[in-house]
């Protein structure tokens, strides 16, 4: 790929991923709408306003622009709003409250920060309510990679691409944050030259709220720490250090789920865009491989990253995104074993799929096109898992990450 470098504050090592030429997009836009529909918007903001309390919010982060956006979303008609920026800040990655009317925010600038918003569900508007600062001595190049919040929302998990480390904030019964309970130091290195240092890029929970599992890029591992529901705390044995699953030298650990119902992880690395099925053993904390593919296309040249990885929630299917191919691929998850067959592969509807999102009804897959500037909208057939793009799209900044956020009268008409 060619092009200009990646936008500043760039924690990910993306920087080594070079943004494609204007033909090189256009010429992926072509190609993607040879085989979907016409891009189409969504309905006029008066009639969105109409709907707004059966209808949910979108918030997007925006790569190296200080902004999030917003969009307002109808899950029965699949139409997509746009309500432009919402808030001027650093949003390397943005995660919501699942029930709270509340957004955090994770920042690229020094110091780490996380800055958490209360949500104005009727016109989408974000007032920010506090700021967290997460690193004990800021590096230069900012760096949270990724937040996420526990299945019981009571704490923030935090990746800390850039100073090596992982933190956890308790979250209070109103979505605010407190300060920082516990951070933990992940060490190591791998082959290439993105791989000087650990650089943590995801952090989960297991299902029993016994362990912490740390995706680190940089290191090549899958560090397994102790978690404290109690006291939101990781922490590693003080003689031993952290367990940990070794990858491939030069595999970059991305992205990890848990599977719902089985003893399964699934990780996904990003320089190799492999895609690996482990066994969990929850009595030790240890997880052994069961199952490697690769998420390129057959006869793959060129770039090599993979990027976001979903699992619906009855557990039946995976999806990846590759920004190498310009694809998402689809998964199936067999009953018995929980490994992977491959069902579909289909263009990402734009450039360089840095992120995706499934919806809460499982019917609908957002992908946020970093470099084209779009997110894109794709149905998810239940049944079979496969994906159809809709055409539908709206133009947001280079979109890193998607959020929902579901007003309590859309859950009860969902409901109905």
């Amino acid at each position: 790929m060619s092009g200009t470098p990646h936008p500043p504050n760039d924690p990910q090592g993306a920087g080594r991923i070079r943004r494609p030429s204007r033909r090189a997009v256009l010429t992926a836009l072509a190609a993607t709408a040879a085989t979907a529909a016409p891009m189409i918007t969504a309905a006029p903001a008066d009639a969105s306003e109409r709907r707004a309390g059966d209808s949910e919010l979108l918030y997007i982060g925006t790569w190296g622009q200080n902004q999030v956006h917003a969009v307002r979303f109808d899950p029965r008609r699949g139409t997509m709003t746009p309500l432009g920026s919402v808030a001027q800040v650093s949003s390397n990655w943005v995660a919501a409250h699942p029930t709270r009317p509340v957004l955090y925010v994770a920042g690229g600038e020094q110091g780490g920060h996380i800055r958490y918003f209360q949500i104005d569900d009727s016109s989408g508007a974000l007032q920010q309510l506090g700021e967290i600062e997460t690193q004990i001595v800021p590096t230069g190049s900012g760096g949270l990679s990724h937040i996420g919040l526990t299945s019981d929302a009571d704490t923030l998990l935090v990746a800390d691409f850039a100073a090596g480390s992982a933190a956890t904030l308790p979250i209070g019964a109103d979505g605010s944050l407190s300060a920082v309970a516990s951070r933990v130091q992940d060490s190591g290195s791998g082959p290439s030259p993105r791989q000087l240092g650990a650089h943590p890029h995801h952090v989960v929970v297991d299902p029993s709220g016994t362990y912490a599992l740390v995706a680190d890029f940089g290191a090549d591992r899958v560090f397994v720490y102790d978690y404290d529901r109690a006291t939101h705390t990781m922490s590693a044995d003080p003689n031993d250090g952290p367990g940990f699953y070794a990858t491939a030298p030069g595999s970059g650990p991305r992205r990890l789920a848990f599977h719902p119902h089985e003893q399964l992880v699934y990780l996904l690395n990003e320089l190799t865009a492999d895609l690996q099925v482990l066994r969990w053993d929850r009595r030790t904390g240890t997880l052994s491989v069961r199952q490697v593919l690769s998420t390129n296309a057959p006869g793959h040249t060129g770039t090599t990253s993979a990027a976001e990885l979903q699992i619906s929630h009855d557990g039946r299917h995976v999806y990846t995104s590759n920004r190498g191919d310009n694809a998402l691929v689809v998964f199936s998850v067999a009953p018995r074993d929980g490994l992977l067959t491959e069902v579909q592969r289909i263009a990402c509807g734009g450039v360089t799929p840095w992120s995706m999102s499934l919806h809460p009804s499982g019917r609908w897959l957002f992908v946020a096109n970093e470099a084209s500037g779009t997110v894109n909208l794709f149905r998810v057939d239940g049944t079979s898992g496969r994906l159809t793009d809709t055409g539908t799209s709206v133009a947001v900044p280079y979109p890193d990450s998607i959020t929902f956020r579901t007003p309590p009268r859309a859950r009860r008409s969902a409901r109905s």
